[in-house]
Formats: C-alpha cells, sequence, structure tokens
C-alpha cells in the first residue's frame, strides 16, 4: 500500500480528497516506521553526486520525508541549483531545482550545461591550459554535463556530455537519460543503454531482485538461481512490457530495439558501480562482451564498429 501509493505523490493528486485520505492512513500506519527508523525527528534529506530517480523522490515526501536535490561541483564552490520545499514554488520532482541568486546557466548549443558567476573557482592551481579547457573567453565554466531549464526557472540534469553517443545514422543519443526512464519501473534496478556507431539503440537491464523474487512467487515460477529464473518466459515478457512503456516516452532513434536481462545485481562493491552510484561503463561493456556481441548478430571472432570493444577500466 505505501509504496504504490507514495510513487503516485504529486501536487495534483494531494488535492485530491480521496488521495489525501490514504496518504493519511499510509502515513500513520506505514511511513511512521520509517521516521522512527531514521529517529523519528528527520524532516528532509539532501541529495546529489548522482541522479535521482523521480519516483523515489515521490515516495519519500509522500513519507514526510523531503527529499531536496540540488546540483554543482567542486569548481563552482559548490552548489549551483537546489530544490527547497519550504518555499513554495522552489520545489520540482525530477529536478535538481531553481537556479540560485547571482548564478547565471545557459544550455550551450550542444545541450551542455554553461555557468558564470562568484562561486566560479578563477581556475586550476598552475594549471592555465586545464583551466583554459573549461573556462571559455567569455568566462563561461563549462560543466561537462548535459541538461535543460524548465519553466525558465528550474535545471534539469539529463546526461555527462562524454558519455552520449551517435548511432550509425548519425543520431546523438543521451543513454542516462533513457537509463533513468527505465530504472522508474520497479524491476529495473540497474540499466545501461548501448548503441554507439550502431543502427539503434539496445540496453542490458539488472534486475530489482527483491521485487523479481517477489514476483516469480506470486505467479508460481520455480527456479533454481536467478540466472535461470531471467530465462522465464513470463519473466522476459514482463520486461518486455517495462521496456515497451519507456519507449512510449522516447523519440524514434532513442527507442530500445533490444535489451538482455543479466543474472547479477550491478553494486559498488562489485564493481559495476562507483562509489556515488554511476555505472562504471568500460568495466560492464567489458563483463558483458559476449552479450554485447550477439545483441548486435557479431561473430565471436569479429570486432565491432562501436562501444562493445573498451578495453581496460
Amino acid at each position: 500500500m505505501g509504496h504504490a501509493l507514495g510513487e503516485r505523490y504529486s501536487k495534483e493528486n494531494n488535492n485530491n480528497l480521496l488521495y489525501s485520505w490514504k496518504l493519511k492512513i499510509a502515513r500513520k500506519l506505514v511511513f511512521s516506521k520509517w521516521q522512527e527508523s531514521f529517529g523519528g525527528h528527520l524532516h528532509f534529506v539532501i541529495s546529489g553526486g548522482a541522479a535521482l530517480q523521480p519516483r523515489l523522490s515521490r515516495l519519500f515526501f509522500a513519507a514526510g520525508i523531503h527529499l531536496m536535490e540540488g546540483y554543482g561541483l567542486t569548481e563552482t564552490s559548490p552548489v549551483i541549483a537546489t530544490n527547497y520545499s519550504k518555499t513554495p514554488g522552489n520545489l520540482m520532482i525530477g529536478t535538481v531545482g531553481p537556479i540560485m541568486k547571482n548564478i547565471e546557466v545557459r544550455i550551450d548549443e550542444d545541450g551542455e550545461i554553461l555557468t558564470k558567476g562568484p562561486c566560479v573557482m578563477k581556475g586550476y592551481y598552475k594549471a592555465p591550459k586545464l583551466t583554459a579547457e573549461v573556462i571559455d573567453k567569455d568566462g563561461w565554466f563549462h560543466t561537462g554535463d548535459v541538461g535543460e531549464i524548465i519553466n525558465g526557472r528550474f535545471l534539469k540534469i539529463t546526461d555527462r556530455k562524454k558519455e552520449m553517443f551517435k548511432t550509425s545514422s548519425g543520431k546523438y543519443i543521451a543513454p542516462q537519460a533513457i537509463e533513468n526512464l527505465m530504472k522508474e519501473s520497479i524491476f529495473i534496478e540497474q540499466a545501461m543503454v548501448v548503441g554507439e556507431s550502431e543502427k539503434y539503440a539496445s540496453a542490458l537491464i539488472s534486475p530489482n531482485f527483491d521485487h523479481l523474487h517477489s514476483f516469480a512467487h506470486e505467479h508460481k515460477i520455480h527456479y533454481r538461481d536467478n540466472k535461470e529464473l531471467i530465462k522465464n518466459q513470463m519473466v522476459l515478457k514482463t520486461y518486455q512490457k517495462e521496456v515497451n512503456h519507456a519507449n512510449k516516452q522516447l523519440g524514434q532513434h532513442e527507442q530500445i530495439k533490444r535489451f538482455r536481462v543479466v543474472c547479477e545485481p550491478w553494486t559498488a562493491p562489485t564493481g559495476e558501480l562507483s562509489a556515488t552510484l554511476k555505472l562504471k561503463r568500460r568495466v560492464l561493456y567489458n563483463k558483458y562482451a559476449d552479450l554485447l556481441r550477439k545483441i548486435y548478430a557479431y561473430d565471436a571472432h569479429e570486432e565491432n564498429k562501436g562501444s562493445i570493444s573498451f578495453n581496460g577500466e
């Protein structure tokens, strides 16, 4: 009851009497225990360092814990934008909030976020060449992140510039935006979108195994291990349904044409994620090189044209 209700949290739903009544009950019966587990005095949490799934934000807000997402870099001392729920109109779930006072932000032609203001560093210590690479002659600091400004106020981060890739048709794809959309599904814990120099985008999916195991129990799916579970036809049809749902929200060239579900969770301790829970793409490309070759129908001895042939960490 609590999770499904919480993930529907929004300003519009809060004005719905039935939803508000259900949320009040959930806060008393379910979310009050969350509060207790945090000590009973937690009112807000600040999130940064990696992309935050909007459904998690909605869930925490429903629980009465305001989850504020912000954005900045060490070079910007460090905050550029942040959500703040105490002031009306200064919160938009799915963004990193309004741009702070005295800070300028503009989106470059290629989508990169540029910023200027008193928070920006003067330069890297004794490294003028490196400084010139990130601060242009007009004083704009190039963040390396790709994003957009919503409603003229709210900054939304969509990807890292260096992680964008181009398909063989010349269309650019921002993988992180698609991955975050896919992770809105309760069945998907992590996803990696690939397709550089290929005809179409594909994805590797690491399941939310806690939920998948519950799903298997509910539908009387018998399996010996995760490797056998992900090959089950009902499971594969379920993941196809989730991918189809994400595709409906994407442009034609961004849609995931093929995907594979893997049998391992991706974590920082096992090496697939960084300490801030970002994908280690090179590690994943190497780990699943054979699987990626099969997606694009390469022979075992054949070298691919694009991103599958990463080597090293």
